[in-house]
């Protein structure tokens, strides 16, 4: 059995100063990814993420509390964040656990009769390592969606961007073109796999709330100051290779109502701009495509 490669042999290192500056079209100068990430918690099972320690400062099973605070997200939170984007034109990527399509299909069905980009995020939240057969869980992963929506997912990212070193192999055997895992770079790259090329795109560990709000414990208002001066510096390096930023949200925290006006401000202030782009994930993975010969496009 052949080993599964380490990062380094999927991708060698590569300074962006050396690369080609990428251009978008027209004018453009930057791109926003808004990814949103609907998630399902099983009661049975220790809870992703604790916002209230348990009292012994051990864990118990169940965890109400804990499991309560994320199924507001999926009560509530998700409507804001419903509301705010068709009132800004914006479809994200909808990065969903597939069980989210069984255990709360009124939820599902917004995002999809919104338009929403489905990006595969496993069947249910829980590291990726702990899953005992991880190639079977991503298969049923994009059946579960493709069979809610229609269409095979493009895009995938792990449950807190969890891989092991064969995930990418997996996952290009699934149909996957793109992930998000790997936050190396400021611009898309390609990894190799046993099946062929996979996308990596820039996602976010810096501009996410779960570990703005959640571990570094910020104000509701840091995720705007944050999010404009990584906007300000991007869109000045904009005018002369393209660039993309994104942002990762959670409707259990940036779904709060003390949170929800930091998240519009910050549409509010990046729309006064020109040569900003509103793309989810396909999208940018479709324009990086057509211009790299590595994936079969021209310069």
């Amino acid at each position: 059995m052949t080993q599964p490669m380490i990062p380094r042999e999927r991708a060698e290192y590569s300074a962006i100063v050396d690369r080609p500056p990428l251009k978008l079209p027209g004018n453009s100068r930057i791109v926003i990814w808004t990814i949103v990430n609907y998630e399902v918690w099983d009661i049975s099972k220790p809870m992703a993420r604790q916002v209230i320690p348990a009292p012994t400062g051990v864990p118990l099973l169940p965890d109400v509390p804990n499991w309560s605070w994320h199924e507001y997200g999926m009560r509530v939170g998700c409507w804001r964040f419903f509301d705010l984007f068709k009132k800004l034109g914006i479809r994200p990527t909808l990065s969903i656990n597939a069980r989210v399509c069984e255990d709360y299909p009124r939820v599902a069905q917004e995002a999809k009769d919104l338009g929403w980009e489905f990006m595969g995020h496993a069947y249910e939240q829980g590291p990726i390592h702990k899953d005992p057969d991880q190639k079977a869980m991503i298969h049923r992963s994009m059946d579960v969606i493709e069979k809610f929506t229609g269409k095979r997912p493009v895009g995938w990212l792990g449950p807190g961007l969890t891989q092991t070193l064969e995930t990418p192999d997996n996952l290009t055997a699934a149909g996957v073109k793109y992930i998000g895992d790997w936050v190396y770079d400021d611009e898309p790259t390609v990894i190799k796999t046993t099946n062929g090329p996979l996308v990596t795109l820039p996602y976010t560990v810096e501009l996410n709330d779960i570990p703005m709000m959640m571990v570094q414990h910020h104000e509701s208002d840091h995720l705007y100051k944050r999010t404009v001066e990584s906007f300000n510096t991007l869109y000045e390096e904009g005018q002369d290779r393209a660039k993309i930023m994104a942002i990762a949200i959670h409707p259990y925290i940036s779904g709060q109502p003390f949170r929800i006006k930091a998240l519009r401000d910050i549409y509010d202030y990046v729309n006064k701009f020109d040569g900003v782009l509103h793309w989810n994930g396909e999208e940018i993975y479709n324009w990086y495509r057509g211009i790299n010969p590595a994936l079969g496009g021209s310069k």
